[in-house]
Order: structure tokens, then C-alpha cells, then sequence
């Protein structure tokens, strides 16, 4: 088994393949802040590259056997393949290589606690939520985000060894590598269809991960969630449940909803003790990743004020359902939705804050889930008043025909609704230009690079102002 001591300085020169991934380039970062030499590389530059840079990480934007030459340990995240010239030089040399997930399951053993926040959906969400609340506290975690929050300038927070907190992803089964003191499970849904058989295998994954926590561990799930009570039937940790439901640990009852569609609720503690949850972020969905954040940060020993008033101040991470600003009186909103459920729940939670028409402009992530989840996506589109369908991001996988984005044009509109795809991000500002009017909403939508096509409008809007 990988074991990692960062004290002992067992290696001291650290090359990332892929280095410029979110998650990353915050393990890069935690490594430079103890001293250690790292280098890495990516196909490409970016802000987090040029950040790395500047903290002294030697960086290439293209990948050659050249680039380990120095290195004592090689870290490669999931997108890398088994024929990078990187990886293969690696293992001729003998040079000790592993996975981002086993490095990061053997870096939590470094800090006194660990709290993992898993789940299909809201992982990043709740990460900021809860960090948030243990930021603005005497605590002092070290924080992995798998996004940009503003409330610790980036994607992490370099803070004691005392208390790790990250997010822990389930694909390509990573969270089995984890053994945190804290485990969150938000829900367990059907995605990563390229690694997955199916909806059974990933939760068979989830039962697992339960499985291996300790007696001594701390299990916080969701109780709605209907494959929750197999991973509680598994585990030997301690469990809190929270939901709706009546039978939760944490109930959350007066569910209430602003003008601007934030939620406000009381949360109930087995009858016990009583929780006043005001929220300033958009959503139902986000009850859920709240309560889980006041569960993990009240087994901190945070205090129940405290809680409550540094959730309240939490407004959102980037991505997430993120206001960017007005174009002709039209409001834009950027969201990372790219699975159906996630797609389905922003676009009500938009339509709960009462706007005009929603355009939404959605670029699918991946021709495997575009094509394994194809029904589920014709169906995730009822609160959008137009639905504008542009070219699926490939990301980690190469075009094979299985499916284009004009098939879900064609399926969203057999369904009668208002869709078209259309090609270039131009094309759609242009269309938007002509047709949104103010008091309508447009949400740029995927994991991909549709956020830019909001910077696109903006850009416009600004240049209109300058005349």
C-alpha cells in the first residue's frame, strides 16, 4: 500500500501529469507550501498553471518523457491514458507512480481529521458551504475544493493539520481509497456511465466505501435518498441521517422560499434541539447540502450561533448556479448542470424565482453520458421556456458517431418543447440579442467551455456601454 509521510520528505521532487485539474493543482500546491519540489504538466496553459508558476512549480504545456527526468514520485489523474510517453517513461525507471486518488487517500492519514464530502451531486457545493462556516471559525482547516470559492480566494485553503476537508468523488470507484474520520454521502445517483455498469455498481461502490470505515468514523447521509439504507445497513461507523423524511436524525421542517428562490427551514435534531437555516443561494437542493454542512460542522464542536450565521453568509461558488451579470436588462446565470438530475433541479430552482422566459443554452459533457442517459435528458428540460443545444465537449473521450447534439434537439422538440442547436457560441449570442428581452433569465449550462459564451454577452454589454 502508498503511504505518504510529508514531514519525512520520503521523496522530494513530485511530478503531476495533468497538473492544471482542480483537484490537482490544489495537492501541487499543499506539497510546495511544505517545501517540496514539483513540477507537472498539462496540454495546455491556464490561470491555475500561471498561479502554480508563480509559487514555483516547474510546468510544461505538453506531455514528453523528458519532462520526469528529475522526479522521485509521478502523480497522474484520472484523464491520463496508459500510453502517455509520462507515465510509460515512469514506470521504465522504476520511479514510484500512483493515481491522484491513492495520493490523496494517503494525505489525508497526515492530518488528525479528515471530513470527505461524496455524492453524485452537490459535492462542491456543500464543500463551500462547510467551509465557509469552519473558515469564519477557530478551526483552521486545510480545504480541497473541487471549485473556486471567493471566501478562500481560490480552490484551497492551506490551513493546520488538524482537520483536512475535501470532496471525494466515486469515479472509477476513487472514494474506496478514502478512509476519512467524517464521511458525507449527499446521494447516490446514475452517472460516470463510462466507468459504471449501471446504477447497481455504483451503489455497490457506495456500500463499500461504507464498509470500510472504522467503528471510530462518523457516516452523515441522506436519508431520502432511496439507496441510502444499504450503505447504512453496511457500516460500522456511527451514522447521522438527515432529510425530509421523519425518520432522519436531522429533519428539515417550515420549508419556506424567498422572492429570489432562497430556502429558509427549521432544522430539527430528534426533537431535541432546533436549528433556524437561512440561506442565500438558490434552490431546494440546496436544503439537502446545507444540512449536511450543519451536521459536519456541529460534530466540530462548532456552536449552534456560529452556524447558523456563517451559513447564511455563504452566497455560492463559481459555477453553481453563479450570477454573472445583466445583458440588455436579461439576467445571466452560469451553472456547471451537466447530468440530467443537476440539470432539472437548477433550472427549477431558477423558475422558482419567478423570471420571465428561461433560455437555456446546455453543451452536454461527454458522448457517453450524452448517449447512456439520453431519455433522462430529453426529460430534464420542462422548466425552460427555450432550450438552445450546442456541440458536446468531449473532454476525456474522441467523437465515434454515437451521438450528436442534434439528436437532443430533435428529442427535446418531438417532446414539445422550444429547442434548436445551433453550433457556434457567436451564433447563440447573436440569437439571444434578438430575442431575450429584460426580466428573462439565460443560464449557460455544462462542465464544459460554455461558460464563456456568458463572457461573450458580457463583453458585448460593455462595449455597448463604451459607446
Amino acid at each position: 500500500m502508498f503511504e505518504f509521510s510529508i514531514d519525512k520528505n520520503s521523496y522530494s521532487n513530485v511530478h503531476f501529469i495533468g497538473i492544471g485539474g482542480i483537484s490537482m493543482s490544489g495537492l501541487a500546491k499543499i506539497l510546495l507550501d511544505n517545501g517540496y519540489k514539483v513540477s507537472g504538466s498539462d496540454t495546455k496553459d491556464s490561470e491555475i498553471i500561471k498561479k502554480l508558476k508563480a509559487l514555483g512549480a516547474e510546468i510544461h504545456t505538453s506531455h514528453s518523457a523528458e519532462n520526469i527526468n528529475n522526479s522521485d514520485l509521478v502523480i497522474y489523474t484520472d484523464a491520463i491514458s496508459e500510453d502517455n510517453e509520462e507515465l510509460r517513461k515512469a514506470f521504465k525507471l522504476n520511479i514510484p507512480v500512483v493515481d491522484r486518488a491513492t495520493f490523496l487517500g494517503a494525505l489525508m492519514k497526515n492530518f488528525k481529521s479528515t471530513i470527505a464530502v461524496s455524492g453524485t451531486h452537490g459535492k462542491t457545493t456543500t464543500t463551500s458551504m462547510l467551509s465557509t462556516i469552519l473558515n469564519r471559525s477557530d478551526l483552521d482547516p486545510t480545504i480541497l475544493l473541487g471549485g473556486d470559492l471567493d471566501e478562500i480566494g481560490g480552490n484551497i485553503k492551506l490551513g493546520s493539520k488538524d482537520l483536512l476537508l475535501t470532496e471525494a468523488c466515486e469515479y472509477k470507484g476513487n472514494i474506496l481509497k478514502y478512509f476519512p474520520k467524517t464521511s458525507i454521502i449527499l446521494n447516490i445517483d446514475e452517472d460516470h456511465l463510462d466507468f459504471f455498469d449501471g446504477i447497481d455498481h455504483i451503489k455497490e461502490t457506495f456500500v463499500q466505501y461504507a464498509r470500510n470505515l472504522s467503528k471510530d468514523s462518523l457516516l452523515i447521509i441522506n436519508l431520502d435518498d432511496p439507496n441510502s439504507q444499504a450503505v447504512i445497513d453496511a457500516t460500522s461507523a456511527s451514522v447521522l441521517s438527515f432529510g425530509i423524511s421523519p425518520h432522519a436524525d436531522f429533519r428539515a421542517q417550515n420549508i419556506r422560499f424567498t422572492k429570489e428562490g432562497f430556502p429558509s427551514y427549521t432544522l430539527n435534531y430528534k426533537d431535541k434541539e432546533f436549528f433556524n437555516i437561512e440561506l442565500s443561494v438558490m434552490g431546494s437542493h440546496n436544503i439537502y447540502n446545507s444540512m449536511a454542512s450543519v451536521i459536519a460542522a456541529k460534530n466540530e464542536g462548532l456552536n449552534k450561533e456560529l452556524i447558523e450565521k456563517n451559513i447564511k453568509i455563504y452566497s455560492g461558488v463559481h459555477r453553481r448556479l453563479e450570477f454573472k451579470g445583466f445583458y440588455n436588462g436579461v439576467k445571466i446565470i452560469d451553472d456547471y448542470a451537466h447530468h440530467p438530475t443537476e440539470i432539472k433541479t437548477s433550472l427549477h430552482s431558477i423558475r422558482l424565482s419567478k423570471p420571465g422566459k428561461i433560455y437555456c443554452i446546455f453543451q452536454p459533457h461527454t458522448y457517453t453520458r450524452t448517449k447512456l442517459l439520453f431519455k433522462n435528458f430529453s426529460e430534464a428540460f420542462g422548466d425552460a421556456d427555450k432550450i438552445i443545444i450546442t456541440d458536446i465537449y468531449a473532454a476525456r473521450e474522441k467523437d465515434n458517431g454515437m451521438v450528436h447534439s442534434r439528436d437532443l434537439s430533435k428529442a427535446l422538440t418531438e417532446k414539445g418543447l422550444d429547442a434548436s442547436y445551433i453550433k457556434n457560441f457567436e451564433d447563440i449570442a447573436d440569437y439571444l440579442h434578438d430575442n431575450a428581452e429584460e426580466n428573462d433569465v439565460i443560464v449557460t449550462m455544462g462542465a464544459g467551455s460554455i461558460y464563456s459564451l456568458s463572457e461573450i454577452l458580457l463583453n458585448k454589454e460593455k462595449e455597448k456601454a463604451a459607446v
